[in-house]
């Protein structure tokens, strides 16, 4: 019999499962006898503020932070209390598109500055994104006291700024070094977010070259046209017009001032691919060079030296500092501000530089306009010689380690050099430390669920030092003042006394064994927890040999959960290496310190896997899980990623995910990765095409509902008269086929109708039919039976997901059916996802609010817990995974226990292996002792603070 400490046993007593009258998160006071709960909470030597405190909210809080806070009449919040098929309310006029609360305000405005010339504080700051992963371009802050400029906005911004407290209203300016998905893909959210705040909404002003247009003009099939209105581009201009141009110069290297006023002058320079003529340069090959120039500042007035002069203290002291000659009082001679004033302080100048290939490369070699920055001895110094004060290199270490490039460096003399392109020196350091720690905790307390994460790895640690750009060449081109960029590196810029490197700011390395030791200390009892949750793997392995399985004849079980100790017929003889479900993103919205949004890593292990979401900073999740190399694999390896609706926090991470897939697979054959999605979607990935090749096809959701793939079954068993499906009498059927889909599926009057289908957007079915055939064979490469979609309740053309395994033969014959998983997306619950859960091994379901928030949670057209696994248990589902939190839950969410021995919320970065699933609810309570000692706060504050 397992041994349990004194201090658990009390927690822990049998049975170790809640009991299902009493809530395990407290949300209002409980007249009931103690349960696990409350003893877990009373075991605290501090105790914390109660869960309470979130349900006693305000319900518009969330409401109004997204949207306008518009309240809903009874008409738009409960149109689906007149249909008697269901008993949830919803939002129809949200699912039919027609809810504008939540749409960004009509004008957001730039702000109006009241500028400080004389700046007692300016600098230049490394903001990490990216640094620990290599998945995206770091950001560079430019910081005045009433002005902040911003280069670079990849994925993974809001969620740096949020940790960080960067505010991202103070911004005014974000500067392109490149448009691609690496520096610009946080961008959509970003201008999203900002577009919601107060009670205009707020804009930047985003400058970038002429390929800026081609993002603009993709962005807009999902952020509406008012939000981007203030995007300028520069340079040579494309055929599209969807960005305001500056006037190109007349030679293309000429430097371009964007911003001139009494703070700083920005001017920028561009790059393109050495000897090839403005018509032969593609979209995304244009890189830029900024040169940011601070005003030299008037020297110090010296009272003494007026007074020699013969000047009494008054007016004439500020007409003398303010530029102006004066006559003397006591002599007969005039007065000029150099005789007393002491020599002007010079302006500060930083360039920043991303020079992506050698052809670059060569082409910034030859730029004439830059040899008035050049300091070093071989250069022709005249009086007009600028003395650059710092570089920033966002150049990639394989050009910028190359001997050109070094001697280029050499040119700025006494410069600063800050290198902050990708080196392996920086994984070793998270940039998301807040949420690194919480990883680091549930590691520690179920290793199973959580592993342990893949920046770790001794492959990374052990850098040497020839990973140094500075030592690649030896010693004879060794860079003078060059240093690696760190995460929140400063460069003073001013008071011009403290000019320089500040590392004051660089977080301190968080190693595993300190985050354990602080465990320890915060909860003593943690490690006999641990302890007994990992003993659950040794029961779960001798429950095997007892525990029958269903009998899967179909018969509906009126109670399921009152047989949850039945392994479904699925489980038998499951293999480790069969599937894993990685929760990648697990919030709402927009990204926050401690949830990403919304992704689901489908691992197939060897045959495969699939994404199901791609939200913003997708990516970066599966480089943290599995490490930089492994997530690489991981990409290779992606069959298929289906996105459930066009909301930015559902698909914004897919252009990065897809433009590292084609990068890594060059040279090698390989097909297209296929995309399916809502057709708004396809809008989206055809536009950002002009900019970059994402080699990638789609297939929209409605192509691979049930009655579509009926349809195709049916066609493909008909076409055996040996004629070609694309012939006109067997596309004749096929248009007859979708005729009779969408006559019943959205037929006028039907329940999702109202939802889902919108005049003048047929799908093109026929031309569907290669892709469905090009599907088909990839599930059966990948070992699945189905991919199924089928209509929710949220929005327009919003869908959940239907995978089931293929059946497999066990060693002596059997045959045992496949699992079978069902992802909600956003959703109201609705008869569709119910139908579609029938049976389900796993039901992944977004759980956006608590209980006590039903009627915000009909308003926008989501799901509270109970809402969720009663969706669930109705269906009969053996398993499930709460997700999609609200950023008002910060670590844990608020929910009632009712039920919950087959459910279990979900946490970035777990990863639930199906052999696992059924100790996965009893590990619930455990996570609720470690985040006992949390005071529970609104994460959305901590996200305003960042933009405000």
């Amino acid at each position: 019999m397992r041994y349990v400490s004194p201090n658990l046993r009390l927690l822990f007593s049998p049975p170790l499962r809640p009991t299902l009258s009493v809530p395990l998160f407290i949300s209002k006071p409980n007249p009931k006898p103690f349960s696990f709960s409350t003893i877990l909470a009373s075991s605290s030597s501090k105790r914390p503020r109660s869960f309470s405190n979130l349900s006693r909210r305000s319900n518009s809080t969330f409401k109004d932070r997204k949207g306008g806070g518009r309240d809903m009449t009874m008409e738009e919040t409960t149109g689906q209390s007149k249909d008697s098929s269901s008993s949830f309310g919803l939002n129809k006029r949200r699912a039919e598109g027609r809810d504008k609360s939540d749409r960004p305000k009509k004008n957001p405005q730039l702000k109006e500055r009241k500028l400080n010339p004389t700046n007692t504080i300016a600098y230049v700051q490394i903001l990490g994104t990216g640094m620990d992963t290599q998945d995206t371009s770091p950001s560079v802050l430019l910081f005045f006291d009433k002005q902040r400029f911003i280069f670079n906005a990849g994925e993974g911004l809001q969620r740096f700024c949020t940790e960080h407290k960067v505010k991202l209203s103070k911004i005014d300016h974000i500067f392109l070094s490149r448009v691609c998905s690496e520096t610009a893909g946080g961008l959509p959210g970003l201008l999203l977010t900002l577009a919601g705040m107060g009670e205009e909404g707020y804009s930047v002003k985003i400058w970038g070259p002429s390929d800026l247009n081609f993002l603009v003009g993709a962005m807009k099939s999902f952020i509406p046209h008012a939000t981007m209105v203030h995007t300028q581009s520069f340079g040579q201009s494309p055929i599209s017009d969807a960005a305001e141009n500056v006037t190109a110069p007349i030679k293309a290297s000429d430097p371009i001032v964007l911003v001139k006023d009494e703070v700083v002058k920005i001017s920028a320079i561009l790059l393109q691919p050495h000897c090839l003529q403005q018509s032969q340069i593609k979209p995304g090959e244009m890189s830029v060079l900024y040169i940011c120039e601070l005003p030299e500042l008037m020297g110090k007035f010296d009272p003494k030296k007026a007074a020699a002069l013969g000047l009494k203290a008054g007016p004439k002291y500020s007409e003398l500092q303010h530029g102006k000659s004066v006559k003397s009082d006591r002599l007969d001679i005039m007065v000029h501000p150099a005789d007393v004033m002491d020599p002007p302080v010079p302006g500060p100048i930083v360039i920043l530089v991303d020079c992506p290939t050698e052809s670059h490369l060569q082409e910034l070699l030859s730029i004439e306009c830059l040899n008035g920055y050049y300091t070093d001895v071989s250069s022709h110094l005249t009086e007009s010689t600028k003395m650059v004060n710092c570089v920033i290199h966002l150049s990639p270490a394989s050009v910028v380690s190359s001997p050109n490039y070094q001697k280029w460096m050499k040119k700025f003399g006494s410069a600063q050099h800050i290198m902050a392109g990708h080196g392996k020196k920086t994984l070793e350091v998270p940039i998301l430390k807040s949420s690194a720690r919480v990883t680091s905790r549930l590691n520690y307390l179920c290793p199973q669920f959580f592993p342990a994460s893949g920046f770790l790895s001794l492959q990374h640690l052990n850098y040497s030092t020839s990973d140094d750009i500075s030592s690649s060449e030896g010693p004879t081109l060794k860079i003078c003042e060059s240093i690696p960029a760190e995460n929140l590196l400063k460069f003073t810029l001013r008071p011009y006394a403290q000019l320089g490197l500040d590392r004051s700011h660089i977080p301190t390395p968080m190693g595993q064994s300190q985050v354990v030791d602080e465990l320890h200390l915060e909860i003593p009892e943690i490690a006999d927890a641990a302890q007994h949750v990992r003993e659950f793997w040794q029961e779960l392995k001798e429950s095997r040999e007892v525990l029958p399985t269903s009998n899967d004849n179909g018969v509906m079980i009126e109670e399921p959960w009152l047989t949850e100790d039945t392994l479904p017929g699925c489980l038998e003889n499951i293999r480790r290496d069969d599937l894993e479900i990685v929760l990648l993103g697990t919030g709402s919205s927009q990204p926050s310190k401690y949830r990403n949004v919304s992704s689901v890593y489908i691992n197939l292990f060897s045959k495969g896997s699939l994404l199901l979401d791609c939200g913003e900073g997708t990516l970066g999740q599966l480089k943290r899980r599995y490490g930089v190399d492994g997530a690489d694999k991981a990409i290779r390896n992606l069959k298929c990623v289906w996105i459930s609706h066009i909301h930015a926090d559902h698909h914004t991470g897919l252009a990065r995910v897809l433009a590292l897939r084609r990068d890594l697979l060059k040279g090698v054959p390989h097909e297209p990765l296929l995309v399916i999605g809502p057709r708004q979607l396809k809008r989206y990935l055809d536009a950002y095409q002009r900019l970059e090749d994402l080699d990638m096809q789609f297939l929209d959701c409605r192509s691979t509902t049930k009655a579509s793939w009926d349809t195709f079954v049916r066609d493909g068993a008909s076409n055996n008269d040996g004629s070609s499906p694309e012939s006109p009498r067997h596309s004749n059927a096929k248009n007859e086929s979708m005729q009779e889909i969408n006559q019943t599926l959205f037929a006028k009057g039907s329940r999702m109708q109202s939802y889902l289908w919108q005049p003048g957007s047929p799908v093109d079915h026929s031309a569907a039919y290669p892709f469905l055939k090009s599907l088909k064979k990839m599930l059966g490469e990948a070992g699945l039976a189905a991919l199924i979609s089928f209509p929710v309740v949220h929005c327009p053309q919003a869908f959940g997901i239907v995978l089931e395994a293929a059946e497999r033969v066990n060693s002596v014959g059997k045959v045992i059916p496949g699992w079978k998983i069902v992802y909600s997306g956003d959703t109201r619950p609705c008869p569709e996802l119910v139908d579609a859960c029938r049976g389900a091994t796993v039901l992944i379901h977004e759980a956006t609010f608590e209980d006590g928030l039903v009627d915000e949670a009909i308003a926008r057209n989501h799901s509270t817990t109970k809402e969720a696994i009663e969706v669930g248990n109705s269906a009969g589902a053996y398993r499930i995974v709460l997700t999609h939190f609200s950023q008002r839950y910060p670590k844990i969410p608020v929910f009632d226990e009712t039920h919950m021995h087959k459910t279990c919320i979900a946490f970035d970065m777990m990863s639930i292996n199906i052999a696992d699933l059924p100790v996965l609810p009893k590990v619930l309570p455990y996570l609720k002792l470690l985040f006992r000692n949390e005071v529970a706060v609104d994460e959305s504050d901590d996200i305003l603070d960042a933009l405000v």
